[in-house]
């Protein structure tokens, strides 16, 4: 699946790292914190601090949160109580996926760490969404556009993640499916997405998805290459 960081939504790094360094946190803490909520190996390790939730602009109704029903998920936004959630994400991602993007030697970002930025980030009408199953009421991933600074301005880049226990069941393809047509209702034409070469369980759903490889590749050392895929809606 082309993996991402937990739901950010909302205000920006800099408003959040003001409000943690009033309440007596450091630099380095903020700091900490921003390294780790990062996408999951899907794109060069330099871009990742520019990466951010995606500004749909005018396309969105604002003020509004979106919530997308299919037979078996309900995709809205994510809730503190879900930091557990993301929390585990971060302990299965896989070794090849650069060190910032996993749990760190002191165990950042912590649970605590992730709920104070669900929190401190109200819903939005842009971004990720937690991925609930309509049956059990849990929260299983999420699954979004996002903007990630590398693909054409005001294209979106779909990203996905959800717990190793769920792959292979469809949901990935299922909630992918309902957030583009999500988008093309939002009047965008193309949708990116960039995974990791290694990665054949996103590969594979992005196929799915009808998602075709372009010649655009990124090669980081150590970590393998980026590949740069697009869907016409």
């Amino acid at each position: 699946m082309t993996q991402v960081f937990a739901i950010l939504t909302g205000a920006t790094w800099d408003t959040y790292a003001s409000r943690r360094r009033q309440r007596g946190q450091t630099r380095d803490d903020a700091l900490r914190v921003k390294l780790a909520l990062g996408r999951r190996g899907a794109r060069p390790d330099d871009a990742f601090a520019r990466e951010r939730v995606a500004v749909m602009g005018a396309k969105l109704t604002s003020g509004r949160e979106v919530a997308l029903k299919t037979g078996r998920l309900l995709l809205r936004p994510s809730r503190v109580a879900e930091a557990v959630v993301h929390r585990e994400l971060w302990t299965e991602r896989d070794p090849r996926v650069p060190p910032r993007r996993r749990i760190d030697a002191d165990g950042h970002p912590t649970v605590a760490e992730l709920e104070d930025w669900i929190g401190t980030n109200p819903p939005s009408s842009t971004g990720l969404l937690a991925i609930e199953r309509n049956a059990a009421r849990d929260v299983i991933g999420y699954c979004g556009l996002i903007d990630s600074g590398q693909v054409p301005e005001g294209e979106p880049e779909l990203a996905f993640e959800l717990l190793r226990r769920y792959w292979g069941q469809g949901y990935a393809t299922e909630a992918s499916y309902a957030v583009l047509d999500w988008a093309k209702s939002s009047g965008y034409e193309r949708v990116w997405a960039t995974v990791w070469d290694w990665n054949t369980a996103s590969r594979r759903v992005l196929a799915k998805l009808g998602f075709i490889e372009t010649d655009r590749k990124v090669v980081v050392e150590v970590y393998g290459t980026t590949l740069f895929l697009t869907r016409r809606l």
